[in-house]
């Protein structure tokens, strides 16, 4: 069967039927009824040449709108064959007012009658709804009378539900008893499908015979044209699917059946069919939508009245016809409910089918007035402006606003891609100068962090020379300012902000300070700018503090913390007088960025993420800001300083690049040091050499990669190496008078690097001068790292003293720096929980290799008991950290002191021993330390020291968290691997919850 008659065997049956009825006198019409496409004219022929086969003789004519001015022109294709035609045409018309039964129709009805006298006849007219009004009346009365002669008339006719209402058609004033009528269903999928696969002759993929099948959308003809154009592909050349686009096929014969598809259903109707295409969003983000919204993206209103209505109004219809041609539509295949109901195209392929015969401009005015109707009826200001992008500029106010509400959402979504596209748009709309301005500082912005900066930076230079508010141009100039900083050019990016200060900042002294701190903070940059900004900065604060504002003077304390001019405590006490002082909303977020470090170098880490959090939440991300990286910044130092290493590797912010810069950030040195620590060396490698440092920009963040990298070297046997990285790194932080540890020890790591290299003098020297500097600061984690480093180098008793007293100041943590203060007992707290107080978490980052060192001293003086077991916890304490390196150091001491090596797991349930097990067990039934010991016979020190042990392989530091974690670690087949299970998930959690 031929491709246009599949599933057509019923309609030739009934053909076949009605053709004996007419031989045997008895003639009738039978309508085939159709879509268009749907095949009427091919099974008008394949019914023709079953009459001539069936021994009648077949009349045929095939109607065409270029020939309706011709009266009985179809009827004069019907007879134009046989003898006497001529005369029964006629020269000349009937007089006006010639009846029925006289005249031209008479003689050529006359003249049917005469062949069928010879032989029956099968009058085949296609496409009658397009004959001349003369031929449809002619063929209305030939219906009526050729009941009792051996006449059969098959006839085909559009039937589709189109905008315009359709004329009447041929059967509408005959009786039902006169005429057969079949409508033409579409193809079924299973049949299009074999149809496919058979015209491809080739294997063919199963999504592109789907794609095949939605795109023909049930139609022969459309089906037919597609397999047509796919047909001269060769077979390795072939798709696996269907292309979205039609500029894609070759010869074209799909997008030609689809323009004569419009054609055919009228100018309205092709208004209509466009307009759907055009407003017809990408299938994704009409799926992203419905996530969101729960409805349609055209504002949360799914197929209905409302989307027919705006159809309406876009293609300029009838919206009471519109809704039922969507019905039509889709019953034929051409359309499917979208997601929330919405009618899209069967394929993208169709949809672009519609649109490509469509021009540029009428497309244009389209989504304009789909914008306007959408913005009447209430749509999200997101759907209006997707209109918009795809508009010609409209040049009113409203088209304005929608697009920056727009932009703003999106930026509000983290949809940076979405808020570019609406900035860009809006700046075809007019609008006032200083508007303008701040329109180009957020698109520079945005530019600049997501796209390239080369892009981004002229725009903010543009908005740079635009009048405008101060304010916006203190915004501006600290976007651009920030951008030219980035890129090595600090000089100029505070040369900026000066001429601002100076040209357009009088009168406004709060932005004059905002613009000062701008320039302090961006002044890391550049060694030299550095020192002349905060010499000005120190010189001004003592003259008058009230010039430099409370970000100026948390800057003023930052500059002294790393000078090493203050301790830490004062350093904090100053920054929380800062903090309680009421501030501008433009400096608050350079206060609270500077007072984030601060804490966070003072370990107080808590704090520190309070202030991140507060401060990334005042800042708008999609502008430009010299605080808002140093927030990450601080963030990811947080996470670093708490041993944090999978969360701070499954950061998206720690292993992507800064845009714009081809040299390492913050981020990637923590990233380098947690591999390192995690025993990944052959990524950390990998990401070390992916930086050239041959000519890099002489930033902060340059010191803190050098260190990172030096500690990769000397964990992968490359001290020399090291020691060169941590030289440079300390070169560059002195030239920036950066001194104290808190910002990197590169000292007591150019220590540990000379004692491998065997130089202890060298060695000496270094860790003694970290000891002064780390005293003068005073907190736990610079305090207990230079007190190991320096008691590694001195040896021997008094070395080992040095160790101990580490190891004392980082178990107290946070809570206090006093060597003389006692470790603390599961029964030594009021609430008896085993744990110092809020804040005093050790600091397991440093602990560890104390740890190690103390259990190295202790062996090398023969106390392989107390050295095992500082080795033992250690390993433990690594082990739950997830820092694989530490505990592979711990391991390796513990055997080189003659343990022998675990088989078990040192962290979780399965470590516990049984005394440990059954005490902890009793206390997690909230029984004291004394019920304990009186129930088991035991000194009440030995079940504090069972306790202590428990809580420290379980990870827990509170007796109300046993239950918990005698519960979740006995659950487990086996031991956590590094840096998961609920160890470190109780542990995340205790830290947000303090916080």
């Amino acid at each position: 069967m031929s491709v246009a008659l599949r599933e057509r065997r019923e309609e030739l049956e009934l053909v076949a039927a009605e053709a004996e009825r007419a031989r045997a006198g008895a003639g009738r019409l039978v309508l085939l009824r159709g879509a268009t496409g749907t095949g009427r004219t091919a099974l008008l022929e394949a019914v023709a040449e079953q009459a001539e086969a069936a021994g009648m003789r077949v009349l045929r004519a095939r109607c065409s709108p270029d020939h309706t001015s011709v009266p009985f022109g179809a009827v004069f294709q019907l007879l134009a064959h046989g003898p006497g035609f001529d005369s029964a045409a006629g020269e000349e018309p009937d007089p006006p007012g010639t009846p029925p039964h006289r005249g031209r129709p008479a003689r050529l009805w006359r003249l049917l009658r005469s062949y069928a006298d010879d032989v029956p006849l099968l009058v085949a007219v296609d496409d009658v709804h397009l004959a001349d009004e003369s031929s449809r009346r002619w063929l209305v009365e030939a219906v009526r009378r050729i009941d009792r002669l051996p006449v059969l008339m098959v006839v085909t006719e559009r039937s589709q539900y189109d905008i315009d209402p359709p004329a009447d058609g041929l059967v509408h004033a005959l009786s039902p008893a006169l005429v057969r009528t079949r409508t033409l269903a579409p193809l079924s999928a299973g049949s299009a499908a074999e149809l496919v696969r058979s015209a491809l002759g080739r294997p063919v993929p199963a999504e592109l015979v789907d794609d095949c099948v939605r795109a023909g959308a049930g139609s022969p003809l459309l089906l037919r044209a597609l397999l047509d154009d796919l047909g001269g592909t060769a077979a390795e050349d072939a798709p696996a699917a269907l292309p979205d686009n039609c500029a894609a096929l070759y010869p074209g014969s799909y997008a030609a059946a689809v323009s004569w598809w419009l054609d055919s259903a009228g100018p309205t109707t092709t208004e209509v069919a466009r307009a759907l295409a055009a407003l017809d969003d990408d299938e994704k983000a009409d799926e992203k939508a419905v996530e969101k919204d729960g409805d349609s993206a055209s504002g949360g209103v799914g197929h209905g009245d409302a989307d027919a209505e705006l159809l309406a109004r876009t293609a300029g219809a009838d919206p009471a016809r519109v809704p039922g041609w969507l019905t039509a539509m889709t019953g034929l295949g051409l359309l499917r409910p979208g997601p929330g109901g919405r009618p899209r195209y069967a394929h993208p392929l169709l949809r672009d089918a519609v649109l490509s015969s469509w021009s540029g401009a009428l497309r244009q005015a389209a989504h304009h007035r789909a914008a306007e109707a959408m913005l009447r009826r209430g749509d999200r200001a997101e759907a209006v402006a997707g209109q918009l992008l795809r508009s010609a500029p409209v040049g009113e106010a409203w088209a304005t606003g929608v697009l920056l509400d727009a932009a703003d959402l999106a930026v509000r979504d983290d949809r940076s891609d979405d808020a570019l596209a609406f900035l860009r748009r809006a700046l075809d709309e007019p609008m006032p100068d200083a508007r303008r301005s701040v329109v180009l500082t957020e698109l520079g912005s945005l530019e600049y962090a997501t796209v390239r900066s080369t892009a981004g930076i002229p725009r903010l230079a543009e908005a740079m020379r635009l009048p405008g508010l101060p304010r916006d141009r203190v915004r501006a100039a600290v976007a651009l300012g920030t951008a030219l900083a980035r890129q090595g050019e600090a000089r100029v990016a505070i040369d900026v902000l000066r001429g601002l200060e100076n040209e357009h900042l009088t009168g406004h002294p709060d932005l004059v300070r905002t613009v000062q701190t701008a320039s302090a903070l961006l002044s890391d940059h550049d060694p030299g700018t550095r020192r002349e900004v905060y010499r000005w900065l120190r010189e001004t604060a003592e003259r008058s503090p009230q010039l430099v504002g409370t970000a100026g003077q948390a800057l003023l304390v930052r500059y002294e913390s790393t000078a090493g001019l203050t301790s830490a405590a004062s350093a904090m006490r100053r920054i929380r007088a800062l903090l309680a002082q009421p501030a501008d909303p433009l400096a608050e977020g350079f206060l609270l960025g500077t007072a984030a470090a601060v804490a966070q170098w003072a370990d107080q880490l808590d704090e520190a993420d309070r202030l991140v959090r507060r401060g990334l939440a005042g800042q708008r991300t999609s502008l430009l800001h010299p605080m808002h990286l140093a927030l990450l910044n601080v963030r990811v130092d947080i996470a670093a300083a708490r041993g944090a290493y999978a969360e701070l590797l499954d950061d998206p912010v720690v292993l992507s690049p800064v845009v714009g810069r081809l040299d390492p950030a913050n981020a990637q040195a923590h990233a380098l040091i947690a591999l390192v620590e995690t025993g990944r060396t052959e990524e950390a490698t990998a990401l070390a050499d992916g930086f050239d440092l041959q000519n890099p920009y002489d930033s902060w963040e340059l010191n803190r990669f050098l260190y990172a990298r030096g500690v990769l070297r000397a964990a992968t046997g490359d001290p020399a190496g090291a020691l060169g990285d941590f030289l440079e790194c300390g070169r560059h932080q002195s030239a920036r008078d950066v001194v104290s540890p808190v910002v990197t020890p590169w000292r007591t790591a150019s220590a540990e690097c000379h004692l491998a290299l065997g130089r202890p003098r060298q060695a000496l020297a270094l860790a003694e001068e970290e000891l002064r500097l780390a005293t003068e600061w005073n907190t736990p984690r610079v305090l207990g790292r230079a007190l190991r480093v320096l008691g590694t180098a001195t040896g021997g008793r008094r070395g080992l003293d040095l160790t101990d007293r580490a190891v004392r100041v980082l178990r107290e943590g946070a809570g206090g720096v006093s060597a003389g203060t006692p470790d603390v007992t599961p029964e030594a707290t009021s609430d008896g929980d085993g744990i110092a107080a809020p804040g005093s978490e050790p600091i397991e980052t440093e602990l560890l290799p104390a740890l190690i060192a103390q259990g190295r001293g202790l062996t090398a003086i023969g106390d392989r008991a107390r050295a095992r077991e500082a080795l033992r916890e250690a390993a433990e304490r690594a082990e739950r950290l997830g820092a694989v390196r530490m505990r592979a150091a711990a391991e390796a001491a513990l055997r080189e002191g003659g343990a022998r090596r675990a088989a078990t797991a040192r962290t979780g349930s399965g470590s516990l021993t049984a005394s440990e097990r059954r005490i902890a067990e009793l206390a997690a039934q909230s029984r004291t330390n004394m019920e304990i010991a009186e129930l088991l016979h035991l000194a009440r020190r030995t079940v504090e020291t069972h306790l202590t042990s428990a809580y420290r392989k379980l990870g827990i530091r509170r007796r109300a968290e046993l239950g918990a974690a005698l519960t979740d670690a006995g659950s487990r087949s086996g031991p956590p691997g590094p840096g998961t299970g609920p160890d470190r998930d109780r542990d995340r959690h205790r830290r947000s919850t303090q916080a």
